[in-house]
């Protein structure tokens, strides 16, 4: 690695660092005046950002990405109008720092508060991930924290595009420029530097496959949040609404198949598995999910499928190998097993599952109570899609990513995630005896 590089990437986080200082005290107004500019700025920008985007996705096709990673590069005008209302509502959103979590007096008469303050610092690592830019940017942004962000070489055109804008934004409301950096190289030599640097760094968040999170946290000698893989299950209970099951389990398998929060796995209760399988199996058929099945629920589909009605669903099923069970395969590929009992299945899943997201199926609500109190997953639904696992639908406006970890966020991560607290103390002349 040239010196020139490494001194680049220190220079930039010790900017950032600067720049922390005086954002962790700016006011609310400031810092929303900031996000409103960049709200405005990304509809000008189409045009720009638009064709900074067909660049990354011709560079992406020439070199043979699979159809699932071009759809996540692949930036609209919709997705702008997104965006942009991801900006918005981040700005609506109450300011967390300076929340004061706790306070009490003690009987010497101080008083103490747990005050929310920022991180400090924030490295982001992702990949081929275009709304990540201003998605990071602008929480870390209204959190008070100062980001530094370093996207993957297949969408570094659009990421330059949308670190100018928020340049601009941060210039046009007289915030520090250094708030949101953008690493202006995609050479893995400036990231190891970025993951050596925790005296100016406090927090790296990766985004991105399996290989680029392990890479990050097995090099990083900064704290790190994360999420591996996205193994997410779908439990059709005994007591389903098999209308209500299937609805949901189309929109959580194939809604965007190629994303973290997408079904992976199918559990369905035996005692309603010769009904429901043949259903959900060819709901799931008609929309191109092969389905690699156990041996149980591969009987009772290939015996429905040897029926004239559910022939075509013939073609859609093999039988499953062990790999398949704990597989994120971000494809329209879908595991299935028939399972005896809701015990069972809250086994099987927090056995196989990456604790991501998993839904219960069912109208008995002291089974749904029961799951999602013993299923250890950062989120846990009843009669919904896996998909909701986000941010945006959370009510954050956006989301930074979401963890499996356990320290010190679990789930999407939103203001209150990308923050820290400290302890405040008035007193009126104690000291300890």
């Amino acid at each position: 690695m040239s010196a020139d590089l490494a001194q680049l990437v220190t220079l930039i986080a010790q900017r950032a660092r600067a720049a922390s200082l005086v954002l962790a005290t700016t006011p609310t107004t400031r810092k929303d005046a900031a996000l409103l500019r960049l709200a405005e700025l990304l509809p000008a920008a189409s045009a720009e950002l638009l064709a900074a985007n067909a660049k990354d996705l011709a560079a992406a096709e020439a070199n043979g990405l699979a159809k699932h990673e071009i759809e996540r590069l692949t930036l609209t005008p919709a997705k702008l109008d997104h965006l942009a209302e991801s900006v918005r509502q981040v700005a609506a959103l109450p300011d967390p720092v300076g929340t004061v979590l706790e306070d009490w007096t003690r009987p010497n008469g101080i008083h103490i508060r747990k005050r929310r303050v920022p991180i400090g610092v924030i490295g982001i690592i992702y990949e081929a991930r275009p709304n990540v830019t201003i998605d990071c940017a602008i929480l870390c942004l209204k959190s008070g924290n100062a980001a530094i962000l370093r996207g993957g070489k297949e969408i570094f055109n659009t990421n330059t595009a949308f670190a100018a804008l928020i340049t601009q934004a941060l210039a046009d409301t007289g915030l520090p420029a250094d708030a949101v950096q953008l690493i202006p190289t995609t050479d893995r030599a400036a990231l190891n530097t970025l993951l050596k640097l925790d005296t100016l760094i406090h927090c790296i968040i990766p985004r991105g496959g399996e290989s680029l999170i392990r890479f990050v946290a097995q090099n990083s000698t900064i704290p790190v949040i994360k999420h591996y893989t996205g193994v997410c299950f779908v439990y059709v209970d005994k007591a389903a609404d098999l209308t209500m099951a299937e609805n949901i389990l189309i929109n959580s398998k194939t809604q965007r198949p190629g994303v973290c929060n997408t079904a992976e796995q199918l559990l369905v209760h035996a005692d309603i598995a010769a009904t429901a399988l043949p259903r959900l199996a060819s709901a799931l058929a008609a929309k191109g999910v092969q389905l690699r099945c156990d041996p149980a629920s591969l009987a009772i589909l290939q015996s429905a499928a040897s029926s004239s009605q559910l022939s075509a669903l013939k073609s859609q099923l093999s039988a499953a190998s062990a790999a398949d069970y704990t597989a994120e395969f971000l494809d329209l590929i879908l595991a299935v097993r028939v399972v005896p009992s809701i015990d069972e299945a809250i086994a099987t899943i927090n056995r196989d599952s990456s604790g991501h997201t998993e839904s219960i199926i069912t109208a008995d609500a002291e089974a749904a109570a029961r799951f999602q109190l013993a299923i250890d997953s950062a989120v846990v639904a009843w009669n919904a899609s896996t998909r909701f696992n986000d941010g945006f639908e959370f009510g954050f406006g956006a989301e930074i990513g979401i963890s499996t970890d356990r320290l010190h966020a679990r789930g999407p991560m939103g203001l209150n995630e990308l923050c820290s607290y400290k302890y405040v103390i008035d007193g009126t002349g104690q000291v300890r005896a």
